[in-house]
C-alpha cells in the first residue's frame, strides 16, 4: 500500500474584478478495491457555497457558488490517498479466452453498457487512424490483445514529443498523428480512437501522476506538476484496465484517478464562467503536487 498526499491548486487572474457564475470541480479522486479517499480539503477564495453530485459516469462532482467579486479565483484541493496495487511492469491480467487475441466481440449483456465506449467519436476521413492502429497487428494471424495494447502504449511514448498545454481542448487524434506531438490529453484520445476502431470499448481519465523522482527516487514521468491523463480499455475478465500512452506506463501503480468519461470534454477539473469581457482575462496558473507519505500501520 502506498499512501500519497496531492496538492492541485488553480489561479485564474483578471484586470479587474469580476463575479463569477456557478463552477463545477472535478477534484476528489474515485474510491475503489484499489484506491481508498483517506482525507481531504478543498479551499476557494472568493467563499463559495458548496454542494456536491455524481455525474452520469458516477465522477464526484463539486458545485461551487461564488460571492461577490474578485480579480483572482482561486481554488486548491489537497487530498491523501492510498493506493493499493502492483508495481509490475507488465502485469499479467486474467483475460476471458475469447478476448486473449483480437479481433473478438464482447458478449451480448455487456455490449449496451459499452456502447458509447466502443463507438468514435472524431473524424477520420482519410481513415488514418484505422491504419496507424493497424499496424500493431499481427498480420499473418490472430493477434494477442494483452500485447497489442502494450505495443500501442509504448508506441505513443516513443514516437510522439510531449507537450505541457494549460488551454483547454484537445487536438483531434488525426492532428496528433500529424503533428507528431501533443498533451496528455492529445495522447490518451488517439489511443482511444485507435482500439476504437478495432471494436475495443475505451475511456478517457483524467487525474495524477506520482513520479517517485520527487521524493528523491529515481525516475521522471511526463505530466507530473500538472493534471494528467490516460485511458482505460475494457477487457472481459480483466474489466477497465489502465495505460498511460504518454509515459508507456502499463497498469496504474502510479496514477491517481479522478474521474473517466467517454470523451475529454467530459473530465476537466475545473469549468466555470465568470461575468465580463474577454479581455478581463490575464492568466491561469495550474500547479500539482503528488508525494508519498510514511504511514504507520
Amino acid at each position: 500500500m502506498k499512501r500519497l498526499k496531492v496538492n492541485h491548486r488553480t489561479v485564474y487572474r483578471y484586470r479587474r474584478p469580476v463575479s463569477f457564475g456557478e463552477h463545477r470541480l472535478m477534484l476528489r479522486p474515485r474510491d475503489s478495491h484499489d484506491f481508498r479517499y483517506v482525507d481531504g480539503s478543498l479551499t476557494l477564495s472568493p467563499p463559495a457555497t458548496l454542494r456536491w453530485m455524481h455525474d452520469v459516469f458516477g465522477n464526484s462532482i463539486a458545485i461551487a457558488e461564488f460571492e461577490g467579486e474578485s480579480n483572482e479565483l482561486r481554488i486548491e484541493s489537497t487530498v491523501l490517498v492510498d493506493h493499493y496495487v502492483s508495481d509490475e511492469v507488465l502485469p499479467h491480467y486474467p483475460i476471458e479466452d475469447y478476448a486473449r487475441t483480437l479481433p473478438f466481440t464482447y458478449q451480448p449483456a455487456e455490449q449496451p453498457d459499452l456502447a458509447s465506449s466502443i463507438a468514435r467519436h472524431y473524424s477520420d476521413p482519410s481513415h488514418k487512424v484505422d491504419l496507424w492502429a493497424k499496424q500493431f497487428l499481427n498480420a499473418s494471424g490472430p493477434t494477442d490483445t494483452q500485447q497489442f495494447l502494450f505495443d500501442l502504449t509504448r508506441a505513443i511514448n516513443a514516437q510522439f514529443k510531449y507537450e505541457v498545454r494549460e488551454e483547454e481542448g484537445v487536438q483531434t487524434p488525426v492532428e496528433t498523428l500529424a503533428r507528431g506531438a501533443g498533451s496528455c490529453r492529445d495522447f490518451a484520445l488517439l489511443m482511444m480512437e485507435a482500439v476504437r476502431s478495432l471494436g475495443l470499448a475505451a475511456r478517457f481519465v483524467s487525474g495524477y501522476i506520482y513520479d517517485p523522482v520527487l521524493d528523491g527516487v529515481n525516475g521522471e514521468k511526463k505530466g507530473s506538476g500538472w493534471p494528467h491523463a490516460w485511458v482505460q480499455v475494457y477487457l472481459p475478465g480483466a474489466g477497465w484496465l489502465e495505460f498511460d500512452p504518454t509515459n508507456g506506463i502499463i497498469g496504474g501503480s502510479n496514477l491517481i484517478r479522478v474521474a473517466v468519461a467517454r470523451d475529454p470534454s467530459q473530465a476537466l477539473p475545473v469549468t466555470g464562467t465568470y461575468s465580463g469581457s474577454p479581455e478581463d482575462f490575464v492568466d491561469l496558473t495550474v500547479n500539482v503536487t503528488v508525494h508519498a507519505m510514511n504511514v504507520t500501520l
